[in-house]
């Protein structure tokens, strides 16, 4: 099998520019780099975003913990009833 010349390659880029055409070609590229400057882009905000989310997190937490405690303080009350002595 073995590798291949600089004519192959040249044959096999002749073919595939005849049966796509430039036009699709270039519209192909640019969709490419579109998409990975997208990427690129979402990693870096990544980062800001995963912050933001882990703070949004911690509130519903501490939430949840003092609505637990406020349940706790409930569990300990005892509801009666003042009636005078007679």
């Amino acid at each position: 099998m073995g590798s291949f010349s600089i004519w192959h390659w040249l044959i096999v880029l002749a073919i595939v520019i005849m049966v796509f055409g430039t036009k699709k070609l270039r519209s192909l590229g640019s969709d490419l780099g579109g998409a990975v400057k997208g990427f690129k882009d979402g990693v870096k905000d990544g980062g800001a975003g995963a912050q933001a989310a882990e703070e949004a997190a911690k509130a519903p937490a501490a939430q949840v913990a003092n609505q637990a405690a406020a349940s706790a303080d409930e569990k300990n009350t005892i509801d009666v009833q003042a009636r005078p002595k007679s």
